[in-house]
């Protein structure tokens, strides 16, 4: 029995890669409560997979499996449909290690349903408003550079601006992996985050992204000042303001300030840019200063 449309996961997804990063990631939107526990899966070094529509969630450990083994794409995306019986109601989206990429939907997925195989990257969904949902998704990844988790969640944006799921908005997520990128380096999780419920999700998701970027990427290596003459002295009234700093203000680098200021990271969890000498990141003085006005 073909499933009713109310009982579906009505998504829209992207799969994508970056060569030079060497990372790999899904980011979707769905009128489906936590999507991003069924649709996104992925693996550093083996490539990454969306499985919606009725969607077969085994499509994800055993095609990161067969993916992790050296196959490609459309190798994968056969023997995953191969021994699926319920294959005409499934859509699929993946790209392998070196970034080639499949996509599928079944005859049975409903309208409007479909997805563009392109280069490092594979755009699909079910029930849409149109076509140019997908097309959206897949102009903006192609044109775009930078970052792939801001890649990813700029062409669902897209994707949701060419009209989305006709069904509404509900949920989104976004899953990056690279070699060592989770915290401390001990996974491959490199980002991961999560909208399970949120009436404008894609927005939501944005601004987690832009929240994660702050606390858990590395320092630029271009960001960095030294912490002298004004920015000194603005830095730790800015510190007193907000209590991390207990002592007089003295307008020196003394171990009293880098303490203040040390409590002040770890308290806000900049532990990935925590700095033992007097230079500081402008993304964390800016967010300093912005603490200290409110």
């Amino acid at each position: 029995m073909i499933p009713h449309k109310d009982h579906l996961a009505a998504t829209f997804s992207i799969v994508g890669y970056d060569p030079e990063a060497k990372e790999w990631g899904v980011a979707v939107q769905s009128k489906f409560l936590g999507v991003g526990a069924v649709v996104p899966w992925a693996k550093a070094g083996a490539g990454a997979i969306a499985t919606q529509s009725w969607a077969n969630t085994s499509f994800g450990p055993n095609g990161l499996a067969l993916l992790e083994e050296g196959l490609r794409a459309e190798e994968v995306l056969g023997k995953l449909l191969k021994e699926d019986s319920g294959r005409e109601t499934r859509q699929v989206g993946l790209i392998d290690a070196e970034g080639n990429s499949a996509t599928f939907s079944g005859k049975e997925c409903f309208d409007w349903a479909g997805g563009i195989a392109g280069k490092h990257f594979a755009s699909q969904g079910n029930i849409l408003v149109s076509q140019e949902t997908v097309q959206a998704m897949a102009d903006s990844f192609s044109s775009s550079k930078g970052d792939l988790a801001e890649r990813l969640v700029e062409s669902l944006d897209a994707g949701q601006s060419a009209g989305g799921d006709s069904r509404g908005k509900q949920s989104a997520a976004l899953l990056v992996v690279k070699d060592k990128g989770g915290y401390g380096g001990f996974n491959d999780r490199y980002v991961d985050l999560r909208v399970d419920d949120h009436p404008e999700p894609i927005k939501e998701l944005k601004r987690l992204l832009d929240l994660y970027r702050l606390y858990f990427y590395k320092t630029k290596p271009g960001n960095l000042v030294k912490i002298e003459g004004q920015l000194l002295a603005d830095i730790e009234e800015a510190l007193k303001k907000t209590g991390y700093h207990t002592g007089e203000l003295s307008g020196d680098w003394n171990d009293e300030l880098k303490e203040s200021l040390k409590k002040f990271y770890l308290t806000e969890n900049f532990d990935e840019r925590y700095r033992e000498d007097d230079y500081i990141d402008l993304e964390v003085a800016e967010f300093l200063m912005n603490l200290s006005k409110k």
